[in-house]
């Protein structure tokens, strides 16, 4: 049922979502989900905490908490973001909740602000791993580049979801890899480009 809620909320808005269709989607009685959510509200807040916090650890979180390099795996995640038309027209779930809901409603401010927040850190903490280890530029603050990362990340989508096209967000996703480029120290970036060109050679070669 969650996953049927997430998706018609994703297409529709909160507000927008029709209940019976979460309802008919996922083969659940009106008797049955009451039973697990007093209403509508509190399935929406299921939504947040179940399915998009998900979806956020997923794509963000857990590739950061592993990653050796955090530049290398903030890049491949970038560029990882999908430009199919359904996922531009309907932008960021995230980012819609809070934009929806967060001015109406403190459960669902409270949890946008708490993913927000989670992503930040988890960003935020990978970069001041990479500083440890030389990785990333000792001059940069960790807590405002994540922040800037996420504004500008967000910004892109929903300049592709309004203008329904995916040539800004290519392009934008193309400046903020190359951002991200700019926080390596001078000698990790001569490393990176004579490993990108081994790269290259190697595909190459195997063509």
């Amino acid at each position: 049922m969650l996953a049927a809620a997430f998706d018609e909320m994703h297409r529709a808005g909160f507000r927008g979502s029709s209940l019976e269709t979460i309802l008919a989607r996922s083969g659940v009685t009106k008797g049955a989900m009451y039973h697990h959510f007093a209403d509508k509200e509190a399935l929406g807040h299921a939504v947040i905490d179940d399915v998009i916090a998900t979806i956020m650890r997923e794509k963000w979180q857990l590739p950061l908490q592993q990653a050796e390099n955090p530049v290398d795996a903030l890049i491949a995640i970038i560029r990882s973001t999908s430009v199919a038309p359904e996922l531009l027209a309907r932008g960021c779930p995230l980012n819609n909740m809070s934009q929806e809901m967060a001015p109406l409603d403190e459960g669902f401010r409270q949890r946008t602000a708490t993913l927000f927040g989670d992503w930040q850190s988890a960003i935020a903490a990978a970069l001041e791993r990479g500083q440890r280890r030389g990785l990333v530029r000792k001059d940069i603050d960790p807590g405002d580049t994540a922040t800037f990362l996420i504004a500008a990340y967000e910004g892109y989508l929903s300049l592709a979801k309004s203008f329904q096209g995916a040539g800004g967000l290519r392009a934008g996703l193309k400046i903020l890899a190359g951002y991200l480029e700019s926080l390596r120290p001078p000698g990790a970036v001569k490393a990176a480009r004579a490993r990108s060109r081994r790269r290259r050679l190697s595909q190459r070669s195997r063509a």
